[in-house]
């Protein structure tokens, strides 16, 4: 059973919860009913190769379940304004979506004519068809894809860039980032680009509960950079290593520093499902 200690904030919390899962992992439940809320946002991650009629397909099913979805639109993998156009007015006519995370998206080599999110706002294609939700990836550790001399130069201007476009956009538009293991940087992250004049709305990733190694393997792929100092401290404790990750201490973490930033932009989690979505499912009904 999981600690069952969390406060009301976290609680909080929890109750604006969303969830990523790949169209793959998806089609191994039977009904995701069964497992959240029918108010949680779900995520459809594109990783590189998986054909668009699974990820359409895949918002269909989840949209008929009664879920509200939100399908990754990656800029590398796209070829042109005429493969993007074909691709949202697949989501709206053929699945009822309109919401989209945007992003650059994990493949090495560029495709085509885009290379950035902000390359895909610029066609003015998600206001065309009538996208109302439109959110963006946050990186509390940077992003060395982006930076790569390990700064935040570059990052920094594309959130400018998304912040402007949320002055014009009839959109909602928000940030959802990477996950993180240290609660404190993420925090400290969210009030520097506050300082920056950055007021989006912030859903913070976290990473469901895993198997160490699991959590490790992914978050080399991923990025994750600075935090690693905390999965590393946890493998060196025997006591730990083979006992499975839980998000319970980054929770805490987030919890009571924003007890005391009731006017925080955060809003709720976002949850990985690395060891699963039922596992996640259950740690999110235990915590709740």
């Amino acid at each position: 059973m999981a600690n069952q200690v969390l406060t009301s904030g976290l609680n909080e919390l929890l109750k604006g919860y969303s969830l990523e899962v790949m169209p793959r992992t998806a089609a191994k439940i039977s009904d995701f009913r069964q497992f959240f809320h029918q108010d949680t946002l779900i995520y459809i991650a594109h990783i590189e190769g998986t054909p668009i009629n699974e990820m359409v397909d895949t918002a269909k099913r989840l949209n008929n379940e009664g879920f509200s979805t939100m399908p990754h639109i990656t800029a590398r993998t796209i070829s042109n304004t005429d493969e993007l156009s074909t691709i949202l007015k697949m989501y709206r006519n053929d699945a009822g979506v309109d919401s989209a995370l945007i992003l650059a998206g994990g493949a090495k080599e560029v495709c085509g004519d885009f290379d950035s999110s902000m390359a895909l706002l610029k066609t003015g294609l998600f206001d065309k068809y009538n996208f109302k939700n439109l959110h963006f990836a946050g990186h509390p550790e940077g992003n060395n894809d982006i930076d790569r001399n390990g700064g935040t130069e570059n990052v920094d201007k594309a959130l400018l860039f998304k912040q402007e476009y949320s002055n014009v956009t009839d959109a909602s538009v928000a940030l959802a980032t990477q996950f993180s293991f240290d609660g404190k940087a993420v925090i400290n992250w969210v009030r520097r680009i506050g300082e920056m004049g950055i007021d989006l709305p912030v859903y913070i990733g976290v990473a469901g509960p895993t198997k160490l190694q699991t959590l490790i393997k992914f978050s080399l792929a991923c990025g994750v950079g600075p935090s690693m100092k905390v999965l590393k401290k946890r493998a060196r404790d025997i006591s730990k290593l083979l006992v499975p990750y839980e998000p319970t201490e980054v929770m805490r973490q987030l919890n009571d520093i924003l007890t005391s930033q009731p006017n925080s932009q955060i809003r709720g989690i976002h949850f990985f499902p690395l060891g699963g979505i039922k596992a996640t499912s259950k740690w999110i009904m235990e915590n709740q």
